[in-house]
């Protein structure tokens, strides 16, 4: 006679990954550094207005390029704007460019990897030529190239941005799929008659999301550094925005006479990026060791 042995329902075992993955996580010392970071980043962003000392657009001639004092702890740039003022409302604007540029990649690229690894033949074939092409560029030249198309300003930096994050997702979405699709749930489900969209993007997709947060962390601070880089050279954030990258491209003529006008902007773009990079490392030792 034999015992059948009770396996505990999905949730359950989901419950029970979780609370794995979060200890694991709570003891990675890269990973903790980067969300602690990352949570101070945020509250910073939301707590904006009540945290800046002086509004972040006031121009006061009279107080151009003072140094850092008790009453501007940041100094002044050349209109006589509070730079600390304005580095803090910078963190929203960083912020919302990462997130709305790795959303957009995100979503657009596991769409084009999941149908290009499961239907093969010449769906894939045609959408791989077509990420081909854009991984041919570099990702800021593309990232050039697509808001040089769509214009100048912070909403097409952002789309530029994403845009030329989407080959890193379908990529790697793409042979995440590919593997997938070989295991049994799959082919069972195949066998009881579930349509394409449903074994796609309800057995597979969540099987395979765990190589896509990971990248997507990790991409968040390319895409801040990408963004920076367009307001920098004059493509993404338009004056008088309080933007890293536009601060730090307004601030280089001065650099020899009032070095906090590119200092403080700088700190900010290294602070966040190396918080979504730790955040990313600590997620991808958690959640995908194979990338590790």
């Amino acid at each position: 006679m034999t015992t059948a042995v009770a396996t505990p329902p999905p949730k359950a075992v989901l419950d029970t990954v979780a609370r794995k993955s979060i200890r694991r996580f709570s003891r990675h010392v890269g990973g903790m550094i980067g969300l602690v970071l990352l949570l101070l980043l945020v509250a910073t962003a939301v707590f904006a207005p009540a945290i800046a000392p002086y509004d972040p657009l006031a121009v006061a001639p009279i107080d151009a390029l003072l140094p850092p004092s008790s009453e501007h702890w940041m100094g002044t740039d050349t209109l006589g704007r509070d730079v600390m003022s304005r580095v803090i409302f910078g963190t929203r604007i960083s912020l919302r460019l990462g997130l709305v540029s790795v959303s957009i990649a995100l979503s657009l690229g596991v769409l084009i990897g999941v149908l290009a690894g499961y239907l093969g033949g010449r769906v894939d074939g045609l959408l791989m030529r077509v990420i081909d092409v854009l991984l041919a560029f570099p990702s800021l030249i593309l990232a050039l190239v697509a808001v040089f198309a769509l214009g100048p300003g912070l909403t097409n930096a952002m789309i530029a941005v994403g845009i030329s994050t989407i080959p890193a997702f379908a990529r790697i979405t793409r042979g995440e799929v590919l593997s997938a699709k070989e295991n049994l749930y799959v082919q069972s489900a195949q066998a009881l008659g579930a349509s394409t969209s449903t074994v796609m993007f309800r057995h597979i997709l969540p099987n395979i999301i765990a190589p896509n947060i990971v990248m997507a962390a990790l991409m968040t601070g390319t895409a801040i550094l990408a963004g920076a880089a367009l307001s920098f050279l004059g493509l993404g954030a338009q004056s008088p925005t309080p933007e890293w990258g536009l601060m730090l491209s307004q601030g280089r003529a001065f650099m020899s006479l009032a070095w906090w006008l590119t200092l403080f902007p700088g700190l900010g773009i290294m602070l966040t990026v190396m918080a979504m990079n730790l955040l990313g490392d600590g997620l991808r030792d958690v959640l995908d060791p194979r990338l590790g």
